[in-house]
């Protein structure tokens, strides 16, 4: 199995094993929460540590420790990207499973399990054309200030969602065209994302334009900028601009 295909199949199951718990409707809101994350993640964590032993591991919901840091090829996972949505039953989260390689975001897969897709770097598709006015999507409950601004220079309209997975991959799936991120986020958050966005011919970046690096010993990562190439110059000089 490729590392693509394992990143694809091991986003999927975990995927699965979300909807499974919470089906089950015995757990509160937040002890779903808590029961989704602790599942998907011993799952994905086991799984990776078996087919990938060499490898370094970077997970959301595990203890962080050095021994990554040394190592050239890096998982990096988000069990759930997006706990309110998944226990809300929206389709606006996501499971994040990338491998970094020398700190670059090369493979990697997310699911939106809620809908039945795995998005993946290894099967890109063709990303639909944008429409005469653009949509920026936002957090659905915080907004950034900043990305708010920008969508009022560029006259794009305000798309809310959820779980950045699910912005990131409404970029990919056509269903928006811009995916400012400014208030702060960790690098399981973006890695998976990217990784499929670039592989589908999007640009990914820093909101001043300077590239994602992973496997940091540091691993907040605080803006993210997603879109189309022919809108990336607009958007970042819109940024640069709001001083």
């Amino acid at each position: 199995m490729t590392d693509a295909e394992l990143a694809a199949h091991l986003a999927e199951v975990a995927g699965k094993l979300l909807i499974e718990v919470r089906a089950s409707g015995v757990l509160s809101l937040k002890a779903l929460g808590k029961a989704g994350d602790a599942t998907a993640n011993q799952f994905l964590i086991h799984a990776l540590r078996e087919q990938r032993p060499e490898d370094g591991l970077l997970s959301e919901e595990s203890k962080d420790t050095e021994e990554r840091l040394s190592k050239n090829r890096v998982w990096i996972v988000d069990p759930v990207d997006g706990t309110r949505e998944y226990g809300e039953a929206r389709t606006d989260w996501a499971v994040h499973v990338a491998l970094a390689v020398d700190g670059v975001p090369a493979i990697g897969a997310v699911a939106l399990p809620g809908l039945g897709v795995v998005l993946r770097t290894d099967a890109p598709g063709t990303v639909p054309p944008a429409p005469e006015v653009l949509r920026m999507v936002v957090s659905r409950t915080r907004p950034a200030k900043e990305a708010t601004e920008v969508a009022e220079r560029l006259g794009a309209e305000l798309v809310p969602m959820g779980s950045a997975g699910a912005k990131a991959m409404a970029i990919v799936r056509g269903e928006a065209d811009i995916y400012l991120h400014s208030g702060g986020q960790y690098e399981w958050d973006s890695c998976a994302p990217a990784a499929v966005a670039l592989a589908h011919g999007l640009h990914a970046s820093r909101i001043d334009g300077s590239p994602l690096v992973y496997n940091q010993a540091d691993v907040y990562m605080p803006d993210l900028l997603i879109c189309r190439k022919e809108h990336a110059g607009r958007v970042l000089a819109e940024v640069a601009g709001l001083g």
